[in-house]
C-alpha cells in the first residue's frame, strides 16, 4: 500500500505544513451472538468500580431485617403466615408495584411506610450512582490517557531533532493559547 491509500491529506492551519490522517477501513459484519466478553467486561465494571456491589448488599440485609420486623409484627395477620410471605411483601413494597396484603397492626404500617420510603430510595439511587459512576469513569479513562500520552512524549523529548523541538512547542502554545481564549469567553457569559 503506498502512502496515498493508507493515509489522507487534511488541510493544514499554515502554508507548507503537511498534516496526514491514517484511514481506518470500517468493520462490518453481522453479529449472530451477543457479545459474551462485552457483558463480563461491562459486569466487571459494575461491580469493581461503581458503589453497586455496596448498596446492593446494604439493600440485602435492610430487606432481610426489615422483613422480620415486618413479619414479627404481622405474626396475627393470615395473609402474612410466613416469613417468605414478609420477603415478597417488602420486596414488592421497594419495587412499587403494591401488594393486596394491607398490614393490620400499627407497627405493621409503620415499618412498611418506612420501608417503602427508603427501600425505593436505595433501590433506585444504588442504580443512579452505579450508572453514573460507570459513564463518568469512562470520560475520565480518556483524560487519563491524553495525560499518559503527552506525559510518555515528554519522555521522549532528548530523542527529538531541533526542528521536531520547535514544532512541537508551537503546536503546544497554539493549542493552550485557543484553550485559554475558550475558557476567557465561557467566563464572560
Amino acid at each position: 500500500m503506498g502512502k496515498e491509500k493508507r493515509f489522507e491529506t487534511i488541510s493544514t492551519q499554515r502554508p507548507g505544513d503537511e498534516v496526514l490522517r491514517r484511514r481506518r477501513e470500517a468493520k462490518r459484519r453481522l453479529r449472530m451472538a451477543p457479545n459474551i466478553p462485552g457483558v463480563f467486561k461491562f459486569v466487571k465494571v459494575i461491580v469493581t468500580q461503581t458503589p453497586f456491589l455496596p448498596m446492593f448488599s446494604t439493600l440485602i440485609v435492610l430487606w432481610l431485617l426489615v422483613s422480620a420486623g415486618f413479619y414479627f409484627a404481622e405474626h396475627n395477620n393470615p395473609e402474612i403466615s410466613s416469613y417468605g410471605q414478609a420477603l415478597w411483601w417488602t420486596m414488592a413494597a421497594i419495587e412499587t408495584m403494591g401488594t393486596p396484603y394491607k398490614p393490620v397492626t400499627t407497627a405493621g404500617e409503620v415499618i412498611g411506610g418506612i420501608w417503602a420510603i427508603f427501600g425505593v430510595m436505595l433501590f433506585w439511587g444504588m442504580i443512579i450512582a452505579s450508572v453514573t459512576t460507570y459513564f463518568a469513569r469512562r470520560r475520565e479513562g480518556t483524560v487519563k490517557q491524553i495525560i499518559s500520552t503527552v506525559t510518555y512524549n515528554m519522555e521522549q523529548l532528548e530523542n527529538l531533532s531541533s526542528q521536531e523541538l520547535e514544532v512541537l512547542k508551537d503546536t503546544a502554545v497554539r493549542l493552550i493559547d485557543t484553550e485559554l481564549i475558550k475558557h476567557k469567553e465561557q467566563s464572560l457569559q
